[in-house]
């Protein structure tokens, strides 16, 4: 089996008297497809933003591409092919569609040490994400799916090994949310990108992933493939049993 591309190792984060990650190890390998659940407050995004150096972890050690990261800003783990959505879109508003993706062309992806980009300009990426006519179209003015999909974009002109995506179909509806499941399986597929997909849309991760990882309080519960997850005793009980209701 390939190396990891990302190696976590009993990555820890505290926010004052709250363990928000509780020694969480995890690895992903070249073009893995990982689902990652768990009930609101579980660490979810809090363990995303350790992953991509948003944060410093208080405990544990990251390795990206077989370098030592650990306590890196945010830029290195991003030329190490390091690259993240947020739950709530973080795109240039006034901007047009390819203007941000252009800026994550130019920008997050300078410098970077493994290049592994299948895109040569904004208007490629943006006919990969089906976003051709809204190329001039200024973000703000996109529908709330659609600027998940720029966000995406800008990621991906970001010439990332490994992508992270958090509740990119938040909200949306249940077509909108197949369309997601779809691009990211593409995403995977034609690009050849590892993707780690957190998502409340349990019944769409689970057709769409190849292995789930399962938070509770801070702890992982569950690493395996996701119809031995959705059997798991303590995964139903912290949180299956409810998603599904």
């Amino acid at each position: 089996m390939a190396d990891a591309l990302l190696t976590a190792q009993g990555i820890t984060v505290r926010f004052g008297g709250l363990l928000a990650v509780d020694a969480v190890g995890l690895e992903v390998r070249e073009r893995e497809l990982v689902g990652m659940i768990g009930p609101n407050g579980a660490g979810k995004t809090t363990l995303f933003h350790a992953l991509s150096g948003v944060l410093k972890p208080n405990a544990g050690r990251l390795v990206v591409g077989g370098d030592d990261l650990t306590g890196r800003p945010a830029h290195l783990f991003a030329t190490h092919g390091i690259a993240r959505t947020f739950q709530t879109p973080r795109v240039f508003r006034t901007m047009t569609a390819e203007q941000n993706v252009r800026f994550g062309l130019a920008f997050a992806g300078r410098g970077r040490r493994h290049s592994h980009c299948a895109f040569d300009d904004a208007g490629s990426i943006l006919g990969f994400l089906g976003l051709d006519e809204a190329a001039r179209v200024p973000a703000a003015a996109l529908t709330p799916a659609k600027q998940r999909l720029l966000e995406i974009g800008m990621a991906l002109g970001a010439r990332p090994r490994v992508l992270l995506l958090d509740e990119v179909a938040a909200g949306l509806t249940e077509a909108e949310v197949d369309a997601v499941s779809d691009l990211v399986r593409r995403v995977r597929d034609e690009l050849g990108l590892a993707v780690v997909w957190i998502e409340h849309a349990v019944r769409a991760l689970m057709n769409c992933v190849e292995r789930i990882v399962v938070l509770h309080q801070g702890r992982k519960i569950a690493d395996d493939l996701p119809q031995l997850v959705a059997r798991d005793p303590a995964v139903i009980e912290a949180y299956l049993g409810e998603a599904a209701a």
